[in-house]
């Protein structure tokens, strides 16, 4: 199960309305003490895994933030994502009560809470010790307790067999999808993608060779943007703009100090 003084620690940092804010600072904004599994909880073994598909990373919850001492700064993607660690679950208390990125939390839906992943995400979660696996939406931050590495709805755990013991040795691995138009749908959703330009150069050959390089390790797709013989390199599309900074930070660091931030064109 999460930490309490962790997650309320959390929300009040992330979310800035005067009523949440006052809850966190009284200690009322939960009305349990302590995190339990719900009384009379219906059926959750048919609830279906959470339907990956593109979406736009939302405007909350994806900003650096610091969490009783530790500050953690969110990956701008979670293209080729996957770890092993220890898996919690939240259930009742939470339940009905706003997630980071500002959606309420059901405790009946496929979600999870992560540290570090962009929200939303989609990851497949494989319990290691029984095999079996669910997909989840990731809509929440958590979990903050040492060691843990996500933190499940309790229908998730229910269906990876992990209520009874708490929590279980797992394997996440992040569904990335890409959107196929990513300028015409930033244009129809009123959601602006970014791209990280690196280096311009005549070399075609050589940009190319130094596309796949960075896309191996940034985990991130490129392009090049081609205007009379010369050929620049461009990283992204990044759909947040705190995202697309911190990665523009993690570039001019690691040897492209010329990196600027640049939009697609409007889509013809």
């Amino acid at each position: 199960m999460p930490m309490t003084k962790a997650k309320t620690l959390l929300l009040c940092g992330l979310l800035s309305t005067s009523a949440l804010l006052a809850g966190c600072s009284g200690g009322g904004r939960y009305d349990m003490a302590d995190d339990e599994a719900p009384s009379n909880a219906p059926d959750v073994t048919k609830v279906e895994n959470a339907q990956p598909r593109f979406e736009p990373y939302s405007r909350q919850g994806n900003r650096r933030y610091t969490v009783l001492g530790k500050t953690y700064d969110v990956m701008p993607t979670s293209q080729g994502y996957t770890e092993k660690g220890v898996a919690s679950w939240y259930g009742a208390k939470f339940h009905g009560h706003l997630t980071s990125n500002g959606e309420r939390y059901d405790m009946y839906s496929m979600t999870a809470a992560h540290k570090t992943l962009p929200l939303p995400s989609y990851v497949k979660v494989t319990n290691r010790d029984n095999g079996k696996q669910v997909i989840v939406r990731v809509n929440d931050r958590g979990p903050f307790h040492g060691g843990r590495i996500i933190d499940l709805s309790y229908a998730a755990a229910a269906r990876l067999d992990m209520l009874k013991t708490g929590t279980a040795n797992v394997e996440v691995e992040a569904i990335y999808i890409a959107s196929p138009q990513v300028p015409q749908l930033a244009e129809l959703t009123g959601e602006q993608t970014y791209y990280i330009q690196l280096v311009a150069s005549k070399d075609k050959a050589r940009l190319a060779t130094l596309a796949a390089e960075l896309e191996a390790k940034h985990q991130l797709q490129s392009r090049l943007q081609q205007q009379g013989e010369i050929y620049r390199l461009q990283l992204g599309p990044v759909g947040q703009l705190t995202l697309a900074n911190k990665l523009l930070e993690t570039l001019r660091a690691d040897g492209f100090p010329e990196s600027f931030l640049v939009t697609p064109p409007p889509a013809k």
